[in-house]
């Protein structure tokens, strides 16, 4: 019987990550970039790589404390234009490369968000291809619904200062924040959403997304994919 080799893993053509010469905290550590010809980032944790690499949330990895404070740089670039599905299987190649890095998946229960249409319906609508992007003050996203609610999910972590003049800082991983719209498409969405002393982020968004997006926020329990830790190494294998 003939043998067959493996598939060779999706890799990037050439990549380098190296520990970030300066630390910037968890409120700067999200500078992570994709686009055709491949990943970028800067002060990137490992939990929020392995994140990427998986497409979840922060809350659905699991694995040691230090996950949240070593920080890398990354430069990557694929051998052609790839999409964002691509580009994150080349992403765990490189994770499980350059930091030895191995973990399971599990089903877990836990406190989540449902992202759903508000009974009146959506007041937004999908963005023509290769429309240019329209100026925005505040929150802005342009993505898909499972974009948005990823990004919503870093929302609801931040904490609103009792002075509305400072900036809010993350506290922690939130809830899963899933995508339950069945919204089709690409959208543009502009948010100048602003701290209220006293009111905390869930309320803040929870009036916007009803009032000005048409949607809502559902909090219960379930079940949810997340990734375990097995093994890492803090610090990455030499380029």
């Amino acid at each position: 019987m003939v043998q067959t080799a493996a598939p060779k893993p999706l890799s990037f053509e050439v990549a380098s990550v190296k520990s970030s010469a300066r630390l910037a905290g968890p409120d700067d550590n999200n500078r992570i970039s994709f686009s055709s010809a491949g990943i970028t980032g800067r002060n990137a944790t490992l939990r929020r790589l392995i994140a990427k690499a998986y497409r979840l949330q922060l809350n659905q990895v699991s694995g040691p404390g230090w996950l949240d404070q070593n920080e890398y740089d990354i430069d990557a670039r694929a051998e052609g234009p790839a999409d964002r599905e691509r580009l994150a299987v080349m992403l765990r190649t490189l994770l499980a490369e350059r930091f030895r890095l191995t973990l399971h998946s599990e089903i877990r229960s836990l406190r989540l968000y449902e992202l759903v249409v508000d009974k009146g319906g959506p007041k937004i609508r999908p963005i023509g291809e290769g429309s240019t992007a329209a100026a925005g003050h505040g929150f802005v996203v342009r993505g898909d619904m499972q974009r948005f609610a990823d990004l919503l999910a870093v929302q609801l972590s931040i904490a609103v200062p009792d002075d509305p003049a400072r900036p809010g800082r993350a506290s922690g991983p939130p809830p899963p924040v899933l995508d339950r719209t069945a919204l089709p498409g690409i959208y543009e969405i502009a948010v100048d959403i602003r701290p209220e002393a006293g009111t905390d982020m869930f309320t803040l968004w929870r009036r916007v997304l009803q009032e000005k997006l048409g949607l809502r926020l559902e909090s219960r329990r379930g079940e949810v994919s997340v990734v375990v830790v097995d093994s890492a190494e803090r610090v990455p294998a030499a380029n």
